[in-house]
């Protein structure tokens, strides 16, 4: 265990689970109970937000005597949770006070009414000021109004099994300088070490934003130099549709599972593949590489579901690259999570009061720590504490300075999942190349409102 990672014990992970309420019930009623509404893991093992909020429960009560908060997890899968919490959003009855929110949806949620500006709180809250930029600008609506708090971010590459490159015959350290490289590495995994999944790429609709993000977004924002969106055009405010970059990355999935490099198509399109790969396939050494995000160790630390202490040394950290190899050599996209309050929330002061104490120096660490998030607050991020407590925390915050982040403009969720069905499509072999990218170039001009711009 590091002695600086403040996790609970597992006797505290009983406590907490005990006082975890379904999911339910709006936020009226009790003028003093906040409803605090979150993204409960799949995996019963993984207790993260459980312990984390618990903690926060108990520390923001004992300061506020007379206020109770009242956790409400919704316990599904990715694209799951995104449609509860929306059906939630939609009334007052339903709405809770306080909603943990995914950047990719605060724009879609606004435009749909289902989300209060923060700003009138954010002006007189002197923490405000050690966000940094980037991390306000995800949670910021089109009319310049902000609509949560974030609390970290995340970036993505490739671990790889140690192991398992050395069966292969793949010298470690390893670093594929392109796509081809990447291939190639799978490739001879397949030959040389049987019984082993050679990459995992998520795909296809079950997985939801995790395939969008994870899987094809990753390849496509390393087809050109990284100074233009290939998803979006900025200066024509249009959606890019026709473009090669697409099919390339399209074709790039059609070969993982054409060639059976990746999970077996069934396995692959399981909405719990990403807890499946976490809690099981790593861990056993069933996976020689895997295209994944920065807060895989959450389920691998002391009082996480999973302990595997000795993940840092059986696994190793690449970059991935861009597609040639071209500047600037690698890639990664960044997202991250907010805490925002409904519209229809029945207590926004006492939930803001709620985030604040979230919000903390000392809160805002235990919880980037204990998730393996990337620190959005400065004073955090420049907390030895906090750079020290973790094996693999400067690998990702490094790549911060090559990322991309979605164009998260309302469309977009339509956008991402258009890009799943076309990913699902050539993973299964139902559609060639060709047709999946002129399906989705269909399905954009709809979801866009016919703003698409078409580019070779």
């Amino acid at each position: 265990m590091r002695p600086t990672a403040p996790l609970l014990t597992a006797t505290a992970l009983l406590l907490a689970a005990g006082t975890l309420t379904a999911c339910g019930g709006g936020s009226g009623g009790d003028a003093n109970t906040v409803k605090v509404s979150y993204k409960q893991s799949t995996d019963n093992m993984s207790k993260v937000p459980d312990v984390y909020l618990t903690a926060m429960k108990k520390q923001f009560e004992k300061a506020n005597p007379g206020k109770k908060v009242e956790l409400v997890p919704i316990k599904a899968p990715d694209a799951e949770y995104y449609t509860k919490l929306q059906q939630m959003l939609r009334s007052p009855r339903t709405a809770p006070d306080l909603v943990y929110e995914d950047t990719f949806l605060v724009n879609s949620d606004i435009t749909s009414g289902y989300l209060r500006p923060l700003d009138e709180y954010l002006d007189k809250w002197a923490d405000w000021d050690q966000f940094i930029d980037t991390a306000k600008t995800a949670a910021k609506g089109q009319d310049g109004k902000t609509y949560g708090v974030p609390d970290g971010t995340d970036t993505r590459g490739l671990w790889y099994d140690k192991a398992v490159l050395k069966k292969a015959g793949i010298a470690t350290p390893w670093q594929p300088k392109n796509w081809n490289e990447l291939l190639d590495a799978a490739r001879t995994i397949k030959e040389k070490v049987p019984g082993v999944t050679p990459l995992n790429l998520y795909t296809g609709k079950a997985g939801g934003e995790q395939s969008t993000m994870q899987g094809f977004e990753m390849l496509l924002y390393g087809t050109g130099d990284g100074t233009a969106d290939p998803l979006y055009d900025t200066s024509s405010q249009k959606w890019i549709a026709g473009s090669k970059a697409f099919r390339d990355s399209l074709s790039f999935v059609e070969t993982v599972y054409k060639e059976k490099l990746g999970p077996d198509v069934s396995d692959a399109l399981d909405p719990n593949i990403g807890t499946t790969v976490r809690g099981e396939l790593l861990p056993k050494g069933r996976i020689g590489i895997d295209l994944d995000g920065s807060w895989l160790p959450q389920d691998w630390i002391e009082g996480a579901g999973h302990e595997w202490p000795e993940w840092s040394r059986k696994l190793g950290l690449a970059h991935m690259p861009t597609r040639n190899g071209q500047a600037p050599g690698k890639v990664s996209m960044s997202g991250g999570w907010t805490w925002a309050i409904p519209a229809k929330a029945a207590h926004p002061d006492l939930a803001f009061d709620f985030i604040r104490t979230m919000q903390t120096k000392e809160n805002a660490r235990r919880w980037y720590i204990a998730n393996s998030g990337i620190a959005v607050r400065e004073d955090v991020a420049a907390d030895p504490a906090y750079v020290k407590a973790q094996p693999g925390i400067k690998f990702f915050t490094d790549l911060v300075s090559s990322t991309h982040y979605r164009p998260a403009y309302p469309a977009y969720p339509k956008v991402s999942t258009a890009i799943q069905e076309a990913m699902e499509s050539v993973t299964t072999g139902d559609a060639s190349v060709d047709k999946a990218a002129a399906t989705y170039d269909d399905q954009l001009r709809t979801a866009a409102d016919g703003k698409v711009v078409s580019k070779p």
